[in-house]
């Protein structure tokens, strides 16, 4: 095993203990609505709607940013105790919007008869469905012991690869370096090929109208680093457009398929991504299998400059393999 602090695998291991956490914490709301009484329920309301949502991002200096996404509002009616109430929560768990919308709207239609179970000790709370998805642990166990090998047998297996790719070097020490450009590289590429693969088919995507509701260049601080007090500026194009699909209304915030990337630098940010005037009519390409995802423009053109960054550490890793 490699000498390595412990802090840095309890940094590694943090996020996946997030997760298991988070899954325990659910297991246990599920358990106690589990107890719950049930009433007969009617929905009065199903749609689609729009809601701006806090979203965790690392990347910023309040640690979270504010988004529009979409969400299935399905209210219902009930009664307990003789007092009509409403709610539109439908599952126990945690809706962070933009997925299974339409799935949702039509298991959900207005003046279905449902079955809403509530609590006792508050009638207000209530949820139509109080399972938890099938197979979470199942996948929770895969995700933990695919974690658990990629940190450790990663951090064994670059010392071994580090010693072995050594021995063939006119430079060993440089072995280390070799493996970070060569990885590096390698990473860049994937994303690379994925992102062209998305492009590939969100062009078959069915093309529906829509209207640009705002477009402009946001800036904020990034979160801070070693090397000083703040982080510094970035910039990053902010896009927004209504469209409907299949008789419900949807918002998108994505341009293009790689976009909502940030920069430090305003001029570049402005030249890569291309500004829309408000209220402006543009063609959407809409995903079939989640209308929620939508796109301006399907292809990816600047993935051109992820390839060349791939030959520049292609060539950093031929260098420094060589010439140490």
């Amino acid at each position: 095993m490699p000498d390595l602090p412990w802090f840095v695998y309890l940094m590694l291991l943090a996020p996946l203990g997030l997760l298991l956490g988070a899954a325990v914490y659910k297991s246990l709301q599920v358990r106690a609505a589990r107890e719950w009484p049930s009433a007969a329920g009617k929905v009065v309301a199903s749609h689609a709607e729009v809601r701006d949502t806090r979203v965790m991002d690392s990347n910023r200096e309040g640690g979270y940013r504010t988004e529009q996404r979409n969400f299935a509002n399905i209210v219902y009616e009930y009664a307990v105790a003789g007092k009509k109430l409403r709610n539109n929560r439908v599952s126990i768990g945690e809706d962070l919007g933009n997925f299974e919308v339409a799935e949702t709207i039509a298991k959900y239609p207005v003046g279905a008869a449902v079955t809403v179970y509530y609590n006792p000790r508050q009638p207000k709370e209530a949820v139509l469905e109080r399972d938890l998805p099938k197979g979470l642990w199942g996948c929770l166990g895969i995700g933990t012991a695919i974690t658990l090998v990629i940190v450790f047998g990663s951090a064994i297996g670059l010392n071994k690869l580090s010693e072995l790719i050594s021995t063939g070097l006119p430079h060993p020490t440089a072995s280390p370096l070799v493996i970070a450009f060569g990885a590096f590289g390698a990473v860049i590429a994937l994303f690379a090929l994925v992102m062209q693969k998305q492009a590939r088919l969100a062009k078959k995507w069915p093309v529906v109208d829509g209207t640009i509701k705002l477009s402009e260049l946001e800036q904020y601080r990034a979160a801070r680093t070693d090397d000083g007090p703040r982080g510094q500026i970035m910039y990053q194009r902010k896009v927004s457009y209504t469209y409907g699909y299949n008789g419900q209304s949807y918002i998108g915030t994505h341009a293009t398929i790689s976009s909502n990337v940030a920069s430090s630098s305003d001029w570049l940010t402005r030249k890569l991504t291309p500004p829309y005037q408000d209220g402006a009519s543009v063609k959407v390409w809409v995903n079939p299998a989640n209308p929620s995802e939508a796109t301006l423009q399907p292809g990816t053109p600047f993935v051109w400059f992820l390839w060349l960054l791939v030959l520049g550490f292609a060539g950093l890793t031929y260098y420094t393999a060589f010439h140490g």
